[in-house]
């Protein structure tokens, strides 16, 4: 028996990247994955997912994480289609580089309308179904970008990052008597659209420039693989890591080690 079988999961930002990657995985870890991602494409990701795997099992939504109505909607739809919702994972996210003297009010609202705010949307919707049924699983994506380190011009996406962790940890003192457990995943570099618009930000000409520099940076050698935060995410949402909440879990192929260079350059 696969560890998620009979299992429902609930991802943002799935339609590409890590949120895809994690989305693969539970899928062939046995759960039944509702993908969910502002982005059109999603649709065309959940069909690449039944190809990739071989399974059926997955549905996805057009879905704004800083729209609360419409994520309410979306869950009760989902929930009405495959019933309850086991697991969730909080990952769809956004990076935009700004200098903190150039940092307006509209840039710094849109990371927390997205980055916060979408994830506060999500649980509000799902964890009262899970309080109900005294079973959970909550995994939020959080980064070691702020928690741990902080490259230049990141002040929005850092700032955010870190208050999840608070965020995460809040939930799980607060659902432990429901056996829901709440952790946090802190991802070093992933190869994802996220981490090229990162690349092009700060060197328009010459964005694998960049890259190639940061991959010099982790002691492991190269970028993480999406699929690789899914293997995580997958432990952390079955019952061997029951005993597990309110914890941080980085990721990042050793890149946060080294004294005189973390995470870039």
């Amino acid at each position: 028996m696969k560890p998620l079988e009979g299992k429902t999961a609930f991802v943002t930002g799935a339609a590409q990247g890590n949120g895809f990657g994690i989305s693969k995985v539970l899928m062939e870890k046995g759960a039944c994955v509702i993908m969910t991602d502002k982005s059109g494409i999603v649709k065309e990701s959940e069909k690449k997912l039944e190809e990739m795997t071989g399974q059926r099992g997955s549905i996805s939504y057009i879905m704004d994480v800083t729209q609360a109505d419409s994520v309410e909607e979306v869950v009760k739809d989902a929930e009405s289609r495959v019933g309850s919702i086991d697991i969730l994972v909080n990952n769809a996210g956004i990076s935009l580089l700004t200098e903190i003297k150039d940092m307006d009010d509209g840039l710094w609202d849109l990371h927390f309308d997205v980055n916060v705010n979408g994830a506060r949307n999500c649980v509000k919707a799902i964890l009262p179904g899970m309080m109900e049924r005294r079973y959970g699983r909550i995994i939020t994506i959080s980064s070691v970008t702020g928690p741990r380190v902080c490259d230049p011009a990141n002040i929005a996406y850092a700032t955010t990052k870190a208050a999840l962790l608070g965020f995460s940890k809040a939930i799980a003192i607060d659902t432990a008597e429901y056996n829901i457990t709440s952790n946090a995943i802190l991802p070093g570099y992933f190869l994802t659209p996220m981490v090229e618009l990162t690349a092009e930000e700060t060197d328009p000409e010459d964005p694998q420039r960049v890259l190639d520099e940061i991959v010099e940076t982790v002691p492991v050698g190269r970028f993480g693989k999406p699929e690789e935060i899914g293997y995580l995410a997958a432990f952390l949402a079955s019952d061997e890591a029951a005993y597990i909440t309110g914890s941080e879990f980085v990721i990042d192929g050793g890149s946060t080690l080294p004294e005189t260079i973390s995470v870039g350059r």
